[in-house]
């Protein structure tokens, strides 16, 4: 087996030649060309977002789009707003997933950036915003989608856009996963990417190796008895157990923990009684835990229930875990042999705005992980932070945009990863 994947980080390393100029040019005209469209459809889907799992209309009009384009198939995933179109060229070659999410955030949008700039975009249904940058990625595949579209006389194998429903909440992942494997799709490799508000504009990320955490939840009650507040000694306080239980965790972090495999704990939630004389029966704790490491995940997770229900049973109260509490994605790993291709292919396409500094490595999560499953994933993450135009809120924020300009970026490299391995002579019949 890894006699097998030296071959084969080997032929790829081999196939890895930069760019000539004369085909560099070419792709970055085909990408301007795309430029005005991918600005319009990015503002559409800015400004009529839909939350995890209702993204109806935004599906429609993505599937609109992609009928524009004759030959290209489009299958539906059963119970899901996600699904995923097919560009086959009828040559032999390589199967490449491309993928985009779809939904938005719960989050009312501010009308000012992070710069406290004026938006000229801003989400026309309230509370809901695309406060992370999927309007972004949408964009960035469906010209994509064009201009491979345009090539595909010129192109072998087969190109699969996949459309994920429900990223945000992790609901469209597994059906997706699980409907690409029903359906016999054999990919050969799978290409995602993100707008990053960490990175600047006009640079990409690509590096090989762990680029984004895995993530635990943690979801669960500690669960007491609850009464008249003027007796506390007659009901069993989940409140003072909660907080306690907060700050025993904050200990045991420093000390129970590899430090040299980095966790971070982040407890967003403890929500008990309702009103100021009664003592509530339980309290709820949620919150994540995001690794690069899943077996330093997996025990911090441990760590977390083996305090907490130590801790609740000093105070006679116990421990109800929901079934959010887990491990829900692993980290984003990038393949090596194929990130290194795709490293030497976007330097020649654009030099001097690829990077694969480790200081870029981002904390949040993501579903794209999952798709390791189905075959090797490169993942890229394209820069958006401008304080020029403001563009410098975190994700998830109410005050987060895009620089516009970026997309151009992210268009290029995705449709450079695909021309450099399906590009005709190289895998014909």
């Amino acid at each position: 087996m890894k006699e097998r994947a030296g071959l084969t980080a080997l032929l790829l390393l081999f196939s890895c030649l930069m760019l000539s100029p004369t085909a560099a040019q070419d792709v970055s005209k085909l990408v301007a060309a795309q430029d005005g469209y991918a600005r319009d459809i990015r503002r559409h889907f800015h400004l009529f977002p839909e939350i995890s799992g209702q993204e109806v209309e935004t599906a429609r009009r993505l599937k609109a789009e992609l009928q524009q384009l004759d030959g290209i198939s489009i299958h539906d995933v059963a119970g899901s707003t996600g699904f995923y179109a097919i560009l086959n060229t009828g040559r032999k070659g390589k199967t490449i997933g491309l993928r985009t999410d779809i939904d938005g955030l719960p989050i009312e949008e501010s009308s000012t950036n992070g710069e406290g700039k004026q938006k000229k975009w801003v989400s026309q249904r309230q509370g809901v915003t695309q406060g992370c940058g999927h309007d972004g990625h949408m964009a960035i595949l469906l010209s994509t989608a064009r201009i491979l579209h345009s090539l595909r006389d010129h192109l072998t194998g087969r190109i699969v856009f996949i459309f994920e429903e429900g990223e945000e909440s992790n609901s469209g992942i597994r059906p997706m996963i699980s409907t690409l494997k029903n359906d016999g799709i054999k990919f050969d490799v799978i290409y995602g990417n993100h707008v990053a508000s960490n990175v600047p504009s006009g640079m990409l990320f690509v590096k090989e190796g762990p680029i984004m955490a895995g993530m635990a939840t943690l979801a669960y009650n500690i669960v007491g008895r609850g009464g008249h507040v003027s007796r506390p000694d007659k009901s069993v306080n989940p409140v003072f157990a909660a907080a306690n239980v907060l700050t025993a965790i904050s200990i045991a972090w420093n000390n129970q923990r590899d430090l040299e495999k980095l966790v971070t704990l982040g407890v967003t939630q403890i929500e008990g009684g309702k009103v100021y004389n009664v003592i509530p029966n339980e309290v709820f704790i949620g919150g994540s835990l995001r690794f690069f490491d899943r077996v330093a995940g997996e025990h911090a997770l441990n760590v977390v229930k083996s305090v907490s229900e130590h801790v609740a049973a000093a105070h006679g109260c116990t421990v109800s875990y929901t079934d959010r509490m887990r491990i829900d994605l692993p980290p984003v790993n990038n393949d090596t042999a194929y990130t290194v291709y795709a490293r030497q292919q976007l330097e020649g396409l654009y030099p001097g705005h690829v990077t694969a500094d480790p200081q870029y490595i981002w904390y949040g999560s993501e579903t794209f992980a999952l798709y390791s499953q189905l075959a090797p994933t490169v993942f890229t993450l394209v820069g958006v932070n401008n304080p020029a135009v403001g563009s410098t809120a975190q994700h998830h924020s109410d005050k987060f945009d895009i620089d516009e300009d970026a997309l151009q970026y992210g268009i290029g490299a995705m449709t450079q990863f695909v021309v450099g391995l399906a590009k005709e002579g190289k895998s014909k019949k």
